[in-house]
């Protein structure tokens, strides 16, 4: 279809809704609309993933933290020089040690894993070193 084509479809359908004025509030209402449509969409979409992220950590967490590893809770609050903060009752586990060196992740914490030192540990926890 060439240029006349186009320009004859145009008006043809601007003579049917009621002049050019109408044709273009009803592509801007449309596409408008179209928008809203895929945004709203999207929104879903995230909110979907953001759930599944989140079920699937929760899944993680109990399946190799809690049930497997001994737990251990801080006796005291207080903030370490690495950025852990931590309060009284809050609940730890070891998830590896080498030397005097401890891997600790504590629970519902998302800037986990810390190391720590093994003497540190036992002033702040209920921690006791075995070896």
């Amino acid at each position: 279809m060439g240029n006349l084509g186009w320009y004859q479809l145009m008006t043809t359908v601007a003579k049917k809704v009621g002049g050019p004025k109408q044709l273009l509030a009803l592509v801007a209402a449309g596409g408008y609309v179209i928008i809203r449509v895929v945004e709203a969409g999207g929104k879903k979409v995230i909110k979907l993933v953001k759930k599944v992220i989140k079920l699937v950590k929760k899944d993680n967490k109990e399946k190799y933290t809690s049930k497997v590893l001994p737990a251990y809770k801080f006796i005291i609050d207080g903030k370490d020089d690495k950025g852990l903060i931590f309060s009284s009752g809050d609940v730890f586990y070891v998830a590896a040690r080498h030397d005097d060196v401890i891997l600790i992740e504590k629970e519902k914490d998302d800037n986990n894993p810390y190391f720590v030192s093994v003497d540190w540990l036992m002033k702040v926890s209920s921690f006791k070193d075995n070896n």
